[in-house]
């Protein structure tokens, strides 16, 4: 197989484009360094599209290596003909390989096998030629063998119909047309009993107790529910197809005219669909839609991911946050604009305590002593009441102190976490806790980034994922989020840096290691100092990595440390003072006036890479965060049974599923906005209008105090904020 033709036609890419990407993913360059600095060699492809290819790249070399064992297993067996190579030569998928294989794979002892081991093959061959002049009971008395098991005529011609069934279901074409007449007709169908309708006591898996949907048309979700209500023995899941339809299709193959050993023929061919390929094929429809819906919802959460993590900071404030309890008190921390932790408390305003005014006095006292500016408030137990007691006490102190409600998902994991307690050995978990909130606030990517991406809680059915592929998808959005916002060398933790192109966990924490011991980096240069980081990996990192008020101006800028001398002609090229981020009205006026083919001409680089470097002069270390819209603060509140329908409300998109959306409109329960209430438009997915984080005004449909549910719609209603 050709790879670089196929990747050419599936990505449409030019030859060259092809040839390099490979190339460098070959020479192990990170994706972030190939998607920023090679731009001229990959036709600037994005990152995401650069992973798509690299995972595609993978899949068809796997499938080269599988090819070339599947010729030296049937090459040994001594069957190889030139037709089977042909065929698998020009097979495209792992399940045409694997379907070719079939009759050559070593099988375990099936009915068929044990009737070759007594001999049966050659009446099996004589039934399968269907001649008239067969008389196959009088054929069968031939193959009556006390020694070889063989008892009676009846045993001859059932192990020979085994046989021929076996074959039957091993014959590639065949399984492919009845593959794809299953896949076409059948029906994905799911029931429950009585007895399993009692183990599902609250009603999870209602819908599915008698449910039927086209197997080509089933939603990626429906699928995944069926499958974990079959795991939890609640469910019984089938796929339902024509039988009668089927074994017509294999008849019309197999049987020849009407004689006697055509009607065993007949019989061979509809016990192999019943007992040989409907299971399998089930087993293989079953299978593809799971791996397809897996599929959709590891996207699904990868884009909700990247939303999340790039989710606009709140910068240069003074944070308090509050981890919600009961019993145990609201934990409570205060960090000042860098996230250093300046003060932390506990307070008990909530029941059964109820020390409200109390509660009241620490956290007056902690907003004047460290000038609070925003209140982070958890989202879990007790965040309703501490939401009330927060809005409540917010006319209390001066009118310059609002609050959000942020996730706390995966802020329990993060800390128990050993990381957590190497951060904070003086504090407990609960108090750690208090200052993951306050910092996700400040800035979601750098503190989210200490949570495995699957307890941050913006996907579906997360725990069902294949988890390395669910791993691999989420780490490779974690890797692009980081390097597309950059890190600084001086303050970024290891947690942060280990997510920096080219850059290990044990090297970040020989970076924090390095920086503790030997004080500020004053350069990028200085990296090379750090153990284990050599010039490869500082190829990969350094250009993500920024250095503020340092010995080399560039080194605060995105701009590679291979392109300075690129950066610093192109400077006095345009007669521009060597001052980056100064002088951006001149730099983009000269930048004009010559031309950028000319400039790019003259400074030996590409235009892509002209234009980054530009970009860098004239805003050094830009934020893409900082052109989103910020977060909603809020500084009331409502109660769930203050909703009305048709009332309007702003409110945050926390999360995105296949048929929706989970929009916080503050009234703790997050309210759900069905995809078809989304726009007046048809669309095939929520994520085609709406983002992670965006803000948006909804209507209310219904508000259902008693099952805590909410519908809302976005129709006749202004998007507020974000896609």
């Amino acid at each position: 197989m050709d790879i670089l033709l196929r990747l050419r036609q599936e990505f449409s890419l030019t030859p060259s484009q092809a040839e390099n990407t490979v190339k460098l993913i070959d020479d192990g360059n990170t994706i972030p360094f190939i998607a920023r600095y090679r731009k001229e060699m990959t036709g600037s492809m994005d990152d995401q599209t650069l992973r798509a290819v690299d995972e595609r790249l993978k899949y068809l070399r796997s499938l080269d290596k599988r090819r070339e064992e599947v010729l030296s297993s049937v090459r040994d067996q001594e069957k190889l003909t030139p037709e089977f190579e042909e065929a698998v030569a020009a097979a495209s998928t792992l399940a045409e390989i694997e379907d070719l294989y079939r009759p050559y794979r070593p099988k375990r002892r099936t009915r068929g096998s044990v009737a070759r081991e007594k001999g049966l093959e050659p009446f099996a061959e004589l039934i399968l030629s269907q001649r008239e002049s067969v008389d196959p009971i009088a054929a069968a008395e031939e193959y009556v063998s006390a020694d070889r098991g063989v008892l009676c005529a009846q045993d001859a011609l059932d192990g020979a119909c085994d046989i021929i069934a076996e074959d039957i279901s091993d014959d590639a074409s065949l399984r492919k047309v009845l593959r794809a007449f299953m896949f076409r007709t059948g029906v994905l169908s799911s029931h429950a009993g009585e007895e399993e309708q009692k183990k599902d006591a609250k009603g999870v898996y209602s819908m599915y107790y008698d449910f039927t949907e086209p197997v080509n048309r089933v939603a990626g979700h429906r699928v995944l529910a069926c499958d974990r209500g079959e795991r939890e023995g609640i469910l019984k899941v089938t796929v339902d197809t024509d039988r009668a339809q089927a074994v017509r299709l294999i008849t019309d193959a197999e049987v020849k005219g009407a004689s006697a050993c055509s009607e065993l023929v007949r019989l061979a061919c509809a016990d192999s669909f019943d007992r040989l390929i409907r299971p399998s094929l089930e087993r293989e429809i079953r299978s593809f839609l799971t791996e397809k819906a897996a599929a959709a919802a590891i996207k699904v959460f990868a884009v909700n991911l990247r939303q999340l993590l790039l989710q606009p900071p709140v910068k240069g404030q003074i944070v308090l946050g509050l981890d919600p309890a009961y019993r145990t008190g609201c934990k409570t921390a205060v960090v000042d604009a860098t996230g250093k932790v300046l003060d932390v408390a506990v307070i008990y305003p909530t029941p059964p305590q109820s020390r409200t005014e109390e509660a009241k006095a620490v956290i007056k006292n902690l907003v004047g002593k460290h000038g609070v500016t925003v209140i982070s408030i958890g989202n879990g137990t007790a965040s309703r009441e501490t939401e009330i007691f927060v809005a409540s006490l917010l006319p209390e102190l001066g009118g310059n102190v609002s609050y959000m409600v942020v996730s706390e998902a995966g802020a329990s994991v993060y800390s128990a976490s050993k990381l957590a307690a190497e951060e904070f050995p003086m504090f407990d978990v609960s108090l750690r806790s208090a200052v993951s909130i306050a910092r996700r606030l400040q800035d979601p990517l750098a503190e989210l980034v200490k949570i495995d991406p699957k307890a941050i809680g913006v996907g579906q059915y997360q725990h069902d994922m294949p988890q390395k592929e669910l791993d691999e998808a989420l780490g490779g959005v974690v890797e692009d989020c980081v390097n597309s916002v950059g890190a600084d060398l001086n303050t970024a933790s290891a947690s942060l840096l280990s997510h920096v192109a080219g850059i290990n966990k044990t090297v970040a924490k020989n970076i924090v290691a390095y920086r503790e011991e030997n004080g500020r980096f004053s350069s990028r240069k200085q990296l090379l100092s750090v153990p284990k980081l050599g010039d490869k990996a500082y190829q990969q990192c350094a250009g993500f990595l920024r250095v503020s008020g340092g010995s080399e101006p560039l080194d605060a800028t995105a701009v590679h440390p291979e392109s300075y001398a690129v950066a610093k002609k192109l400077l006095s090229i345009l007669g521009v003072p060597y001052e980056p981020g100064k002088y951006g009205a001149r730099i983009s006026d000269e930048v004009r006036r010559i031309g950028e083919n000319e400039l790019a001409a003259a400074l030996g680089v590409g235009v892509p890479t002209l234009r980054d470097i530009v970009s860098e002069l004239i805003k050094p270390g830009r934020d893409p965060r900082d052109e989103l819209p910020k977060p909603l603060l809020r500084t009331d509140i409502l109660d769930m049974k203050d909703l009305k329908p048709g009332m309007e409300i702003k409110g945050t998109v926390r999360n995105i599923v296949d048929f929706g959306a989970f929009v916080d409109i503050g009234v703790h329960e997050d309210g759900l906005l069905h995809i078809s209430q989304i726009c007046d438009r048809f669309i095939r997915h929520p994520s085609e209008v709406l983002s992670v984080g965006d803000i948006v005004t909804v209507r209310v449909l219904s508000a259902d105090t008693v099952k805590k549910r909410i519908s809302l719609t976005m129709k006749d209603a202004k998007t507020a904020g974000g896609t």
